[in-house]
Protein backbone atom coordinates (compact mmCIF):
# COMPACT_ATOMS: atom_id res chain seq x y z
CA UNK A 1 0.00 0.00 0.00
CA UNK A 2 1.12 3.56 -0.66
CA UNK A 3 0.51 6.75 0.67
CA UNK A 4 -2.32 7.66 -1.46
CA UNK A 5 -3.67 4.47 -1.10
CA UNK A 6 -3.47 5.02 2.33
CA UNK A 7 -5.09 8.35 3.08
CA UNK A 8 -8.03 7.52 0.54
CA UNK A 9 -8.48 4.32 2.18
CA UNK A 10 -8.69 6.50 5.86
CA UNK A 11 -10.94 9.25 4.50
CA UNK A 12 -13.31 6.62 3.56
CA UNK A 13 -13.17 4.61 6.81
CA UNK A 14 -13.81 7.40 8.47
CA UNK A 15 -16.14 9.57 5.99
CA UNK A 16 -18.57 10.57 8.40
CA UNK A 17 -16.63 12.01 11.26
CA UNK A 18 -14.33 14.08 8.46
CA UNK A 19 -16.04 17.66 8.21
CA UNK A 20 -13.52 18.72 5.29
CA UNK A 21 -10.47 17.16 3.06
CA UNK A 22 -8.13 19.15 1.61
CA UNK A 23 -5.03 18.24 -0.26
CA UNK A 24 -2.42 20.95 -1.26
CA UNK A 25 1.12 20.24 -2.67
CA UNK A 26 0.87 16.43 -1.47
CA UNK A 27 -0.08 17.35 1.68
CA UNK A 28 -3.30 15.97 3.16
CA UNK A 29 -5.58 17.66 6.04
CA UNK A 30 -8.43 16.54 7.47
CA UNK A 31 -10.84 18.55 9.57
CA UNK A 32 -12.15 16.76 12.62
CA UNK A 33 -14.60 17.83 15.81
CA UNK A 34 -12.32 17.95 18.63
CA UNK A 35 -15.35 15.12 20.15
CA UNK A 36 -13.73 12.86 17.33
CA UNK A 37 -9.82 13.07 17.95
CA UNK A 38 -8.83 10.41 20.11
CA UNK A 39 -10.87 8.22 18.34
CA UNK A 40 -9.09 9.13 14.98
CA UNK A 41 -6.10 9.36 16.75
CA UNK A 42 -6.01 5.92 18.02
CA UNK A 43 -6.99 4.75 14.22
CA UNK A 44 -4.28 6.88 12.49
CA UNK A 45 -1.80 5.03 15.04
CA UNK A 46 -3.13 1.56 15.33
CA UNK A 47 -4.47 0.70 11.54
CA UNK A 48 -2.64 2.94 8.97
CA UNK A 49 0.67 3.17 11.11
CA UNK A 50 1.37 6.81 11.59
CA UNK A 51 3.48 5.93 14.28
CA UNK A 52 4.93 9.36 14.68
CA UNK A 53 3.36 12.62 15.83
CA UNK A 54 5.57 15.68 14.09
CA UNK A 55 3.99 18.74 16.31
CA UNK A 56 0.92 20.19 17.47
CA UNK A 57 0.69 23.86 16.93
CA UNK A 58 -2.32 26.19 17.92
CA UNK A 59 -3.83 29.14 15.48
CA UNK A 60 -5.70 32.23 17.37
CA UNK A 61 -8.74 33.10 14.66
CA UNK A 62 -8.97 36.00 17.36
CA UNK A 63 -12.65 37.82 16.27
CA UNK A 64 -13.48 34.25 14.34
CA UNK A 65 -15.73 31.95 16.09
CA UNK A 66 -14.76 29.50 16.98
CA UNK A 67 -11.81 31.17 17.76
CA UNK A 68 -8.70 28.53 17.89
CA UNK A 69 -7.30 25.96 15.62
CA UNK A 70 -5.33 23.00 16.72
CA UNK A 71 -3.10 21.15 14.25
CA UNK A 72 -1.53 17.62 14.67
CA UNK A 73 1.11 17.07 12.12
CA UNK A 74 1.19 13.12 11.49
CA UNK A 75 3.96 11.15 9.87
CA UNK A 76 3.87 7.30 9.35
CA UNK A 77 7.78 6.33 9.38
CA UNK A 78 7.06 3.15 7.29
CA UNK A 79 5.31 4.78 4.06
CA UNK A 80 6.91 8.09 4.30
CA UNK A 81 3.33 9.51 4.05
CA UNK A 82 2.14 12.96 6.58
CA UNK A 83 -1.48 13.49 7.65
CA UNK A 84 -2.38 16.89 9.07
CA UNK A 85 -5.75 16.58 11.57
CA UNK A 86 -6.96 20.20 12.42
CA UNK A 87 -9.53 20.95 15.05
CA UNK A 88 -11.58 23.95 15.80
CA UNK A 89 -12.29 24.86 19.79
CA UNK A 90 -14.43 27.98 20.83
CA UNK A 91 -13.46 30.16 23.62
CA UNK A 92 -16.09 29.32 25.64
CA UNK A 93 -15.06 26.08 26.02
CA UNK A 94 -11.08 26.21 25.63
CA UNK A 95 -10.88 22.34 26.44
CA UNK A 96 -9.07 19.09 24.01
CA UNK A 97 -8.50 15.75 25.27
CA UNK A 98 -5.36 14.80 25.56
CA UNK A 99 -3.33 12.67 23.07
CA UNK A 100 -0.09 12.06 25.12
CA UNK A 101 -1.14 8.17 26.01
CA UNK A 102 -1.05 7.92 22.40
CA UNK A 103 2.15 9.44 21.32
CA UNK A 104 4.54 10.72 23.73
CA UNK A 105 5.87 13.31 22.07
CA UNK A 106 2.32 15.20 22.41
CA UNK A 107 2.91 15.43 26.73
CA UNK A 108 5.61 18.87 25.78
CA UNK A 109 3.36 20.18 22.72
CA UNK A 110 0.14 20.01 24.87
CA UNK A 111 2.05 21.83 27.28
CA UNK A 112 3.11 24.71 25.45
CA UNK A 113 0.05 25.06 23.75
CA UNK A 114 -1.75 25.28 27.24
CA UNK A 115 1.26 27.57 28.18
CA UNK A 116 1.25 30.15 25.29
CA UNK A 117 -2.18 29.68 24.10
CA UNK A 118 -4.48 28.73 27.14
CA UNK A 119 -5.98 26.06 25.79
CA UNK A 120 -6.77 23.29 28.34
CA UNK A 121 -5.94 19.02 27.68
CA UNK A 122 -8.49 16.62 29.92
CA UNK A 123 -6.48 13.94 31.13
CA UNK A 124 -2.78 15.40 30.72
CA UNK A 125 -0.56 13.65 33.16
CA UNK A 126 1.12 17.10 33.67
CA UNK A 127 -0.58 20.23 32.40
CA UNK A 128 1.63 22.71 34.20
CA UNK A 129 3.33 25.78 32.44
CA UNK A 130 6.64 24.91 29.99
CA UNK A 131 8.24 28.57 29.64
CA UNK A 132 6.23 30.85 31.85
CA UNK A 133 6.32 31.36 35.14
CA UNK A 134 2.79 29.73 37.38
CA UNK A 135 0.53 32.05 38.41
CA UNK A 136 1.58 34.04 35.13
CA UNK A 137 -2.29 35.83 34.44
CA UNK A 138 -1.73 36.14 30.68
CA UNK A 139 -1.25 34.02 27.12
CA UNK A 140 2.00 35.48 24.85
CA UNK A 141 0.72 33.88 21.65
CA UNK A 142 -2.77 34.91 21.54
CA UNK A 143 -3.60 37.74 19.72
CA UNK A 144 -4.62 40.24 22.18
CA UNK A 145 -1.30 39.87 23.81
CA UNK A 146 0.48 43.15 23.01
CA UNK A 147 3.82 43.28 21.06
CA UNK A 148 5.76 45.40 23.89
CA UNK A 149 4.46 42.49 26.95
CA UNK A 150 2.78 43.64 29.92
CA UNK A 151 4.15 44.55 33.14
CA UNK A 152 4.78 42.10 35.35
CA UNK A 153 4.77 41.91 39.52
CA UNK A 154 7.80 39.72 39.73
CA UNK A 155 11.09 42.05 38.56
CA UNK A 156 13.26 39.17 39.65
CA UNK A 157 11.99 37.01 37.00
CA UNK A 158 11.24 39.03 34.24
CA UNK A 159 11.80 42.60 33.14
CA UNK A 160 9.33 45.30 34.22
CA UNK A 161 9.88 47.99 31.87
CA UNK A 162 9.52 46.95 27.96
CA UNK A 163 12.90 45.95 26.37
CA UNK A 164 14.61 48.21 23.85
CA UNK A 165 14.58 47.87 20.41
CA UNK A 166 17.88 48.77 19.13
CA UNK A 167 19.75 45.65 19.32
CA UNK A 168 21.52 44.63 22.98
CA UNK A 169 25.29 43.19 23.96
CA UNK A 170 24.50 40.28 21.43
CA UNK A 171 24.06 42.37 18.29
CA UNK A 172 27.07 42.92 15.77
CA UNK A 173 27.05 47.12 14.80
CA UNK A 174 27.16 47.18 11.06
CA UNK A 175 31.07 48.79 10.07
CA UNK A 176 34.06 48.47 8.07
CA UNK A 177 35.52 46.29 10.49
CA UNK A 178 36.26 42.32 10.27
CA UNK A 179 33.91 40.36 11.59
CA UNK A 180 35.84 39.45 14.82
CA UNK A 181 36.10 43.30 15.77
CA UNK A 182 32.51 43.62 15.22
CA UNK A 183 31.52 40.97 17.59
CA UNK A 184 29.36 42.18 20.48
CA UNK A 185 32.82 40.96 22.81
CA UNK A 186 35.50 42.55 21.31
CA UNK A 187 33.61 45.95 22.13
CA UNK A 188 34.26 46.07 25.63
CA UNK A 189 32.36 45.42 29.05
CA UNK A 190 30.17 48.39 28.46
CA UNK A 191 29.13 47.21 25.34
CA UNK A 192 30.31 49.70 22.81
Amino acid sequence: MNGSDLLASFGKLLDDRIQAKTEFRGETTFLITKEDLREIAKSARDELSFDYLLDITSIDNFGEEPRFEVVYELYSMSLAVHLRLKLRVSEDDATIDTVSDIWRTAEWHEREIFDMMGLRFNNHPDLRRILMWEGYPFYPLRKEFPLEGLPSDMPDVAFTAAAPLEGGPFVTQPSTATTKDREPRARGPAGR
